[in-house]
């Protein structure tokens, strides 16, 4: 499974996710004119990421369940 290349693309996906997360909280705790400006920004971001990940996670399934 760790060396199936979809498995970790879906690895990276949730990185990405977890990376956009954490910046988005960062700049609200911050508190400054920067969190004004990007907050909307990086939860769009943070919103495509998500789908990117959950339909590579439903692809994985697919797969898994169908022999492939």
């Amino acid at each position: 499974m760790a060396q199936d290349p979809l498995f970790i693309l879906i690895i990276l996906a949730c990185l990405g996710v977890l990376f956009v997360l954490m910046l988005g909280l960062g700049g609200f705790a911050k508190g400054s004119g920067w969190a004004q400006k990007n907050s909307n920004k990086l939860m769009q971001y943070r919103i495509g990421a998500q789908f990117i990940a959950v339909v590579l996670i439903v692809i994985y399934v697919f797969f898994r369940q169908s022999g492939g």
